[in-house]
């Protein structure tokens, strides 16, 4: 991952979202979006996605499926019902943690 430390606390919902977008996609095509989408900035590391995955899954909000692809297997992942409920709780966390941020920081005026 990029050695920004403040991506840590974000891959799951970033993950998460991804999947909501995108319906179902594998560990490289995850870390590909994600360098595509940050123009190079943010880059995912297999060290740290898959444990993210997996955390993912073991908790419920992602399921897993094979798939053969030019002769070799692919493992997908996809949101449970529980990851989609889940996915609309850690956006709602991050924009209501970005904007007491952007208030700490004093980017901006705190809008109430």
């Amino acid at each position: 991952m990029s050695t920004n430390p403040l991506l840590k606390g974000t891959l799951q919902t970033i993950i998460l979202k991804l999947l909501e977008d995108n319906t179902e996609m594998y560990g490289y095509e995850i870390t590909q979006k994600v360098k595509e989408m940050t123009e190079g900035d943010i880059l995912l590391t297999e060290g740290a996605l898959y444990p993210a995955l997996h955390k993912l899954e073991a908790d419920g909000f992602l399921e897993t499926f094979t798939q053969v692809v030019d002769n070799r297997v692919r493992k997908y992942y996809r949101l449970t019902e529980q990851g989609g409920k889940e996915v609309t709780n850690k956006i709602t966390e991050a924009e209501a943690f970005i904007n007491q941020l952007q208030t700490i920081l004093s980017l901006k005026p705190a809008v109430k």
